[in-house]
């Protein structure tokens, strides 16, 4: 729907400023007539922006659950005066800045992809408002996502410090590999969006020109 809206605007540039209200034989101007034309693409746009923003907030939720309990469960435990253990370890501070970030990057997620559930959806939003968001909402939940994996990564390093040795690669591996899938997953339409929503206009500079 983005890009017949882009077509749409492009054309509405290289026109005389009068043929944009003109009439057709059925007293339709051409806005009036691409509405028209693409109620389908319109529903099957709404449809899947709001399955794909659902989907993306259930997964969003529980990592805020998630990162938010970490934050009162410290690995190891805590002192007798309430402090953690592994406070002065170096790894504990990893611990600690990974779960923050990830607290934040879904805390925005969530909000930023229930903002599209709570949209119009409608035609004119689909050109940028919604792209926007949906670009935002993808990478705040990579984000969010890898620094999971690297807050698990931590907890375990101070858990199994004495055995860290030994895992070490097998589970720098293992916590590679979601990330990694779901870049490869997502990757394809985060570039598509960034492209068609922040990039060049669809005919480059010769947009600015008037048909005469």
């Amino acid at each position: 729907m983005q890009r017949e809206l882009q077509w749409f605007k492009e054309v509405e540039k290289f026109v005389e400023p009068s043929y944009k209200e003109a009439l057709n034989n059925e007293k339709k101007t051409p806005r009036m007539v691409f509405t028209s034309e693409h109620k389908e693409i319109l529903k099957e746009a709404q449809l899947w922006m709001k399955d794909t923003s659902s989907s993306a907030t259930v997964v969003v939720a529980l990592l805020v659950t998630m990162a938010f309990a970490a934050i009162f469960t410290a690995p190891g435990g805590n002192n007798d005066d309430g402090k953690p253990l592994f406070l002065n370890e170096s790894v504990f501070m990893l611990f600690a800045i990974s779960d923050a970030i990830t607290l934040f990057s879904s805390s925005t997620s969530v909000l930023v992809f229930l903002s599209v559930l709570n949209s119009r959806f409608a035609e004119e939003d689909f050109l940028y408002a919604l792209p926007k968001r949906l670009t935002i909402g993808l990478i705040a939940l990579f984000i969010s996502r890898a620094s999971t994996m690297v807050t698990f990564s931590a907890t375990l390093a101070l858990v199994l410090r004495d055995k860290i040795k030994r895992i070490a690669v097998p589970v720098t591996l293992l916590a590679g590999a979601p990330v990694t899938l779901f870049l490869l997953l997502q990757y394809p339409l985060l570039v598509e969006l960034v492209r068609s929503t922040y990039g060049r206009g669809i005919f480059f500079k010769q947009s600015n020109l008037l048909l005469h």
